[in-house]
């Protein structure tokens, strides 16, 4: 991978600010405006970001690139880099081998990617609005945090974990409260802001993660260009479990129920709660169950997504792909020589493949064996939402001036 070109020194980046990278961003934004024909905004966009771009201090070249670069670029100019310094072809038409050793990310580089690809981007902004909630809000939203990429409704039930030269981590931030400090002027200093995100991550392992260049683990388009040495490999999680009762809550809530046609039963005792719920138009639970896992799939790829424009900026080489055996990077392949991220997973004959629930102690699933049942995954899940750091506990802090008033108006499941 390309690194930032000028030496890292502990005092080159240290007073990076948001308010200075939004310049870097007004500039971009002005050029684009002007060539749309708006140039009255167009022009102010631009002076606008020339003055919160002067006086930026000595900083690596390669952040003041990244920091520079209109989004429209990182956009346009986004691909798959595979080739790293150390890295070997060894045979075909593009047959080729580095000259130079591999090199690992530098601290900083490393933790714009992480930050990109899993980063608290301060307080989420709720649902402030629908009728038939009225006089409450929406409470959708199980974070009240917001980060670098959406999530549906706010849900936010993934994480992140990476795996470098020197081990294997977890990055937890979907609970956290809003780690951007901002000063009299509103500016916020990076260098505080990454390292807000550093003091989260947690070491799992001294070691790499082994992947065998094994079809049953790796597509082997992979095994000479992923997880090797001086490269870092991202891999977000979701807790699917969750996801689902969030989407569950939020049917029911908006008047609707499930049915079973796997197996063309009806949900045993729903016909008490048809003032709740249209128990005569229920939805089919497989397409309940494609819709959660179609979300917390758009979650974890835009969180890819995000990372990848970061590497783009930067001028690092890497790219986002799914060539990898998810059941074998959990560590769920039952292969021995794949022990994966090491999570607990079940098997039963019954089922075509084991049922991951989680890592204990560390990232567990809203499910058992890692809560007694189901109606304590549910107090767990109406906790995270209402109990303390809750998006809708009265004493969250928040962005409103009211913040209390406004978290308070979330009804409470029941």
């Amino acid at each position: 991978m390309n690194r930032m070109t000028d030496k890292q020194k502990s005092g080159s980046w240290l007073s990076m600010t948001r308010r200075k990278m939004l310049g870097a961003t007004l500039a971009g934004a002005g050029t684009l405006l002007t060539g749309a024909g708006m140039s009255t905004l167009g022009q102010r966009a631009k002076e606008k970001g020339k003055i919160l771009l002067k006086g930026m201090p000595s900083i690596p070249k390669g952040l003041e690139l990244a920091v520079t670069m209109p989004l429209i670029e990182a956009l346009h100019g986004r691909r798959a880099r595979r080739f790293a310094l150390g890295a070997e072809i060894p045979d075909g038409p593009l047959k080729f081998k580095s000259r130079h050793a591999p090199m690992p990310l530098g601290e900083l580089e490393q933790m714009m990617v992480l930050t990109a690809a899993a980063g608290n981007t301060g307080w989420f902004y709720l649902h402030p609005f629908n009728p038939n909630y009225v006089p409450n809000i929406p409470n959708y939203a199980s974070a009240a945090g917001g980060r670098t990429f959406p999530s549906a409704a706010g849900f936010h039930t993934s994480e992140i974990f990476f795996t470098d030269d020197n081990g294997t981590y977890f990055l937890p931030t979907r609970d956290a409260h809003n780690l951007i400090k901002t000063d009299e002027n509103g500016a916020t200093d990076l260098n505080a802001y990454l390292q807000a995100h550093r003091a989260r991550i947690k070491k799992l392992s001294d070691k790499r993660m082994h992947i065998p260049p094994n079809p049953a683990h790796i597509e082997m388009h992979n095994p000479w260009c992923v997880n090797v040495p001086g490269s870092t490999l991202v891999i977000p999680v979701a807790d699917l479990a969750q996801h689902h009762i969030a989407v569950l809550c939020y049917l029911v809530q908006n008047g609707a129920c499930i049915f079973d046609d796997v197996n063309k039963n009806p949900v045993p005792g729903i016909e008490k709660f048809s003032a709740l719920v249209d128990v005569k138009n229920p939805y089919p639970l497989t397409y309940v169950e494609q819709l959660s896992l179609a979300e917390v799939t758009a979650e974890l790829s835009t969180a890819c997504y995000a990372g990848a424009l970061m590497l783009q900026a930067m001028g690092l080489g890497g790219w986002m792909f799914d060539g990898i055996t998810p059941l074998s990077v959990l560590g769920a392949s039952g292969d021995p020589e794949m022990p994966g991220l090491g999570f607990r997973y079940d098997t039963d004959e019954r089922w075509p493949l084991p049922n991951v629930t989680g890592l204990p102690g560390v990232f567990e699933g809203f499910c058992p064996p890692h809560y007694k049942d189901m109606r304590a995954v549910v107090e767990a899940f109406v906790q995270r939402k209402f109990g303390a750091g809750g998006p809708f506990n009265a004493n969250t802090p928040g962005p409103y001036r009211e913040s209390a008033a406004v978290r308070g108006a979330g009804k409470v499941h029941s």
